[in-house]
């Protein structure tokens, strides 16, 4: 889902660049950078020669229970996890750009981080991806990717709930069309098949929607997430914001007021200039792929990475690669 949001965001503050020093002050000064490089260390992954101009961005999306978000979400709970993870990869010809789903249910094996008080936390085997945001920040997820796929991670974007529901209402919704019904009667949330145009609060169900779609997993979750980044990007495409400053503003001032980054895109200017970046990628070339999992033989309830199909998605993205045709199909997924 946060492909779309974080490609869309950039387009956006494009948009929104030309609207004077005023508000570029008031949109940098939204923005939350992290320290990764320093956190991580030297111990990390190279790039392959022949993708030295690629670039590999963690997207993450944040399930905290906190302030706007619990309203959204049915209540207030400490802590938080990523709700929802892509390894996004923009080829070196800036053409071209994959991004692949991590099922957050998926058991890894966790190195030691330094948490985001300044203390340290040793390594853990077999344990559920999202609780690793929990325990050491974005920069822990980021090195648990790294070591899981042997994929240098460049930048990281985060976006929390509230951040996504104000993106979508100031777009005026994003139109969908489901192709198979959806009755999540835990969250009360139910689309027959056809076309939808849903606005914010409709959008965050969309994308959260469990249990009342296919299997009820969250590897059905996630095809209902690639299908609303596509539509959430082609609509931001689709809307003259050149033509409208100050609803460019809007949607960048919310936007900014919600992101995290990894501190060198933690400015205006740095995401104006990967924005740029990203002008050329039409999203029907948009690749999107779920990292392929299989049942765990002790927990049927947790997944874990298939091999060899996993380990090819990761060369893949290593090699600026297309993704193979025999890498595509999750063993644990009927979809």
């Amino acid at each position: 889902m946060w492909r779309g949001v974080g490609i869309g965001c950039a387009a956006v503050l494009v948009a929104t660049a030309a609207a004077g020093w005023w508000a570029y002050r008031s949109l940098d000064g939204n923005l939350t950078g992290v320290d990764i490089g320093r956190a991580l260390g030297d111990d990390r992954p190279r790039k392959a020669p022949g993708a030295l101009d690629a670039t590999n961005l963690l997207v993450l999306g944040s399930d905290s229970r906190a302030g706007e978000n619990a309203r959204l979400d049915g209540g207030a709970v400490a802590g938080a996890r990523s709700d929802t993870a892509l390894v996004v990869h923009v080829s070196g010809d800036r053409a071209k750009a994959v991004a692949v789903s991590i099922p957050r249910d998926t058991l890894v094996d966790r190195p030691s981080c330094t948490t985001p008080d300044g203390g340290g936390t040793g390594p853990a085997e077999r344990v559920m991806f999202n609780s690793v945001y929990a325990t050491g920040g974005a920069p822990c997820v980021v090195k648990t990717v790294e070591k899981m796929s042997g994929v240098r991670i460049d930048h990281f974007l985060e976006i929390d709930f509230a951040g996504f529901k104000d993106l979508v209402d100031e777009l005026g919704g994003v139109t969908v069309e489901v192709r198979e019904p959806i009755r999540d009667t835990r969250g009360g949330f139910s689309l027959e098949p056809g076309t939808h145009r849903l606005d914010g609060t409709d959008s965050l169900r969309f994308v959260r929607t469990r249990y009342g779609y296919r299997d009820g997993s969250d590897l059905g979750r996630i095809g209902l997430q690639q299908q609303f980044l596509t539509a959430l990007l082609r609509e931001v495409q689709r809307q003259d914001l050149l033509g409208s400053p100050a609803k460019s503003f809007r949607i960048a001032r919310s936007l900014t007021e919600s992101l995290t980054t990894d501190s060198e895109l933690a400015s205006l200017t740095a995401l104006v200039e990967f924005g740029r970046g990203m002008r050329g990628i039409d999203p029907a070339a948009m690749d999107t792929v779920m990292l392929p999992v299989v049942y765990d033989g002790a927990d049927p309830n947790r997944v874990v990475p298939a091999r060899p199909q996993a380990d090819a998605v990761w060369k893949a993205i290593r090699e600026d690669t297309p993704v193979p045709a025999s890498a595509r199909r999750s063993p644990a997924s009927a979809g």
